[in-house]
């Protein structure tokens, strides 16, 4: 080894980018050189980002999120493409009324005091944003596109207003989407006040009516794991609609969905979900103390701990009697949390020698269970429902139909009480209609006066935005 001692390079003076970065900006700025411009002659491509919420300062999660794109932008220009990447605020929402409120002023300089410093912070990360394309959701112009949108919905169909059960926070006065009611306590994300559950009327997107369109994969080259998720989400299911009639002269009749018309002639007794509108007009004087409170303690659940196959069923008998529209049999009307409200009709016929859940419940009530379906070998299960169909399995104790194959029966017995006017083939859906109507003040009105005399009309679009 050498005892040559070498000399050191000398170090230079530390890089300082922000003595540079301005100065860069500022001429790229001058330059346009970021503006996606209309009459530019190359290939124009298109590219979005997330528009942040405005929240008052970027943090790390903004910066996550436009890396990406940003470089794909970047690329997309090098390749000789006119893109146009643009930015904006999605500014609308409960924080900027809560904050407006806590302050003293109107959500409107909140959130534009915000827009203020969130713009002047993304410009120093020299993003290829396109700042003359600048969206801001709260501004009239851009929601006036909003409100077109809803009054085109509102035409054909696609938007509607019914009454719906709503997680409601009693400290902020709004109406909270099911990711925001956290843990077993059932509380708001945003300030922990206990989620109580209301009916209002509300605003839907009818979405279940393109159900069909969103299983239909072909064209689109999905993984299958994918697949089979928005196959479960959207839960399509084909059976019929059936009318039970009641003995109450105050309603016409229960109606309710199944997949297997086959077992009717098993139907021993109905189940209303606590938030079912005829759980109030059936309950009978001397059953409504209890109704009510079982009603209200089930209301406070998540349905992850209402539809739990570890917990005891519950229910409550609520004094009216059905008649099974195929037997002529009298049978009694139950309330009980395991059913939904937001799948088929809120009601079912329960049939508990073909039904897990309704084995259960009948065996803890001490109701009829009828085994009205069988495979050939006649062989059915001791102490739990027959729910393991076979190929072979025939109808037994099912009046005219005893003797037929099950998979003939459904469409028998789905003609019958369709030739009465108490039914109809059916499809159902697990996927449900989009409830938008969920912000209170600040938030993009909905184009829509009430009269008296006329009910719900649109503004005219001349007049818009309102």
């Amino acid at each position: 080894m050498t005892t040559q001692t070498r000399t050191r390079a000398t170090r230079g003076e530390r890089f300082d980018p922000a003595s540079f970065e301005a100065k860069w900006r500022d001429r790229w700025e001058a330059d346009g050189l970021y503006l996606a411009r209309d009459a530019d002659e190359r290939a124009k491509h298109y590219l979005l980002t997330m528009y942040p919420y405005t929240s008052g300062d970027l943090h790390i999660g903004h910066w996550y999120a436009v890396t990406g794109p940003d470089v794909v932008a970047r690329m997309r220009r090098m390749q000789g493409l006119n893109v146009m990447f643009p930015m904006g605020f999605d500014s609308f929402g409960l924080p900027a009324e809560n904050a407006a409120i806590d302050q003293g002023v109107h959500p409107a300089t909140w959130t534009n005091q915000n827009i203020e410093r969130m713009r002047s912070q993304f410009r120093t990360t020299g993003c290829m944003f396109d700042w003359s394309r600048e969206v801001v959701t709260s501004d009239p112009d851009y929601y006036r596109g909003t409100q077109w949108l809803f009054a085109q919905f509102y035409k054909a169909g696609l938007a509607y207003r019914a009454m719906a059960a709503v997680d409601w926070c009693p400290k902020d006065q709004v109406v909270l989407a099911r990711e925001q009611v956290l843990g077993p306590e059932r509380r708001c994300w945003r300030c922990g006040t206990p989620v109580v559950k209301r009916d209002l009327e509300q605003w839907f997107f009818r979405i279940t009516r393109y159900g069909d369109e969103l299983l239909d994969f072909s064209g689109i080259d999905w993984p299958e794991p994918i697949r089979l998720m928005q196959t479960n989400w959207i839960g399509r299911s084909e059976g019929a609609e059936i009318e039970f009639p009641v003995e109450a002269e105050v309603v016409g009749g229960i109606r309710v969905f199944t997949t297997r018309p086959d077992t009717i002639y098993g139907a021993t007794f109905m189940v209303l979900a606590p938030e079912h509108p005829l759980v109030a007009a059936l309950v009978t004087p001397d059953r409504k103390d209890e109704v009510e409170a079982y009603v209200a303690a089930a209301r406070r659940e998540t349905e992850i701990e209402r539809m739990s196959a570890e917990r005891e069923k519950s229910g409550a008998f609520i004094g009216s009697h059905a008649v099974n529209p195929m037997t002529n049999e009298r049978i009694p009307i139950w309330v009980a949390d395991y059913v939904l409200p937001g799948y088929g009709t809120g009601a079912i016929m329960a049939v508990p020698a073909h039904d897990e859940r309704d084995y259960a419940f009948a065996r803890r009530y001490e109701l009829p269970i009828r085994y009205v379906v069988a495979p050939a070998s006649r062989e059915l299960p001791d102490s739990e429902a027959f729910v393991a169909h076979t190929a072979d399995e025939t109808l037994v104790e099912s009046g005219e139909f005893t003797g037929m194959p099950a998979a003939e029966a459904i469409a028998a017995i789905t003609q019958q009480p369709a030739d009465m006017g108490l039914g109809t083939a059916a499809v159902t859906y697990r996927l449900r209609d989009w409830l938008v109507s969920r912000q209170r003040y600040w938030g993009a009105p909905i184009p829509i006066v009430y009269c008296e005399q006329h009910g719900a009309q649109l503004v005219p679009e001349d007049q818009l935005p309102v």
